[in-house]
């Protein structure tokens, strides 16, 4: 067992239910995209108190904090701050307090993760390599807070990066890795209908609004099916859709919200100009107006090789079985925008105690297995030490 490794044992050993405390203080007071206030504070005290030097980044919301050698490599380690806007449902004694506003997707886990283990680390006083903590907003957000980061010099001087995301579907000791695309790319649309209205009874004197949502329903899923190479893995699916109050008046307006994924970069880039042929074509005969916003999500996270084998002997290095195989999600994380600046990767970390349900994630209900937490802080003290051995 290395130097780090020790240090990160023995800090658990004695600070354990402080890990514990952090995050269902951070769960308990959810905070959303670009309002993460009270938890950077909450961090930046952690980390100040334990003699290290935080710096907030523009906006009062994120932080970035270096530590260790300033010659030679530095190796950054991300982790994002903020919830979801759904009401919670877990019934845990430590549920959040803010009405509509819920971790549901473990930010609060990642959070405390590496806060343990930077103070872990900062607890040993010769660090082998530069290390660059980035507490990132608003990773739930489109675009998201990574980009924010990254214009405020967050990756200035960094060599790698790292990162860890929840993984409700593998069991609580076990982290998973892949090289190459582990996520997809994640885009928005939306589209707004406007006609004349009128009524049910003569829908050739009018543009029937209903009718156009309900052919752009199907009818854009249909022609991505058919536009794209299947062996991408693109997938669009409508999550909203409002218009009307009377059963027998054509609304004028009427607007529907939906997402569009895919595993291949190549294909994301060409999305939103299909989308929008699509849309124009099936309106067309319709006589309804339109406007298309289309929000450029992220790219896939695309874990680079060399960074990846560093994370899978760190992960190796936790001890036997827990490295563990995944497959590419069709879920976006705004990590990728650091990879498109810096080498890195991402693994994935079991949270599922073993029994009963695997709870999504942004479910209400989510939950963790709080004994990955430890298993978390393990793994990025240890990635400290094999990018260390790397370089």
């Amino acid at each position: 067992m290395s130097v780090l490794s020790h240090a990160a044992a023995r800090w658990l050993s004695e600070h354990y239910d402080d890990l514990v405390g952090w995050r269902r203080h951070i769960h308990q007071h959810p905070e959303l995209g670009r309002q993460e206030f009270g938890t950077t504070q909450f961090v930046a005290s952690q980390l100040a108190d334990a003699g290290l030097n935080p710096k907030v980044l523009p906006g009062g919301t994120g932080l970035t904090c270096d530590f260790g050698p300033d010659d030679g490599p530095r190796v950054a380690l991300r982790a994002d701050m903020d919830a979801l806007p759904m009401a919670e449902r877990t019934g845990l004694p430590f549920s959040s307090d803010v009405p509509n506003v819920a971790h549901a997707c473990g930010h609060d886990a990642h959070t405390a993760v590496l806060l343990g283990a930077a103070l872990a680390m900062a607890s040993e006083p010769a660090l082998p390599v530069g290390v660059r903590l980035i507490f990132q907003a608003a990773e739930e957000l489109m675009p998201g807070g990574a980009i924010d980061a990254i214009a405020a010099g967050a990756l200035t001087g960094v060599s790698r990066i790292y990162a860890v995301h929840c993984d409700p579907h593998l069991a609580v000791g076990r982290v998973a890795v892949k090289a190459g695309p582990i996520t997809s790319a994640a885009d928005h649309i939306e589209v707004t209908l406007h006609s004349p209205g009128g009524h049910t009874s003569r829908p050739h004197l009018t543009g029937d609004l209903v009718y156009g949502l309900g052919t752009l329903i199907t009818g854009v899923p249909g022609v991505l099916s058919r536009r794209i190479d299947p062996r991408h893995s693109t997938v669009m699916v409508w999550g909203a859709v409002h218009a009307g109050v009377a059963a027998n008046a054509i609304p004028q307006t009427g607007t529907m919200a939906g997402t569009i994924r895919t595993a291949s970069r190549e294909t994301w880039l060409t999305l939103e100009d299909v989308v929008q042929e699509a849309v124009a074509s099936l309106l067309a005969p319709l006589g309804i107006e339109y406007v298309v916003q289309y929000r450029r999500g992220v790219p896939p996270v695309v874990n680079e090789e060399v960074s990846t084998r560093i994370l899978t002997h760190a992960i190796e290095a936790i001890g036997p079985d827990v490295l563990a195989d995944t497959e590419q999600s069709g879920g976006g994380e705004d990590f990728s925008w650091y990879l498109e600046e810096v080498p890195g990767a991402m693994a994935r970390l079991g949270v599922w105690s073993g029994r009963g349900p695997q709870l999504d994630l942004h479910q209400p209900t989510f939950d963790l297995d709080e004994r990955a937490l430890g298993v978390g802080v393990r793994l990025l003290v240890n990635l400290i030490d094999q990018a260390a051995q790397e370089s």
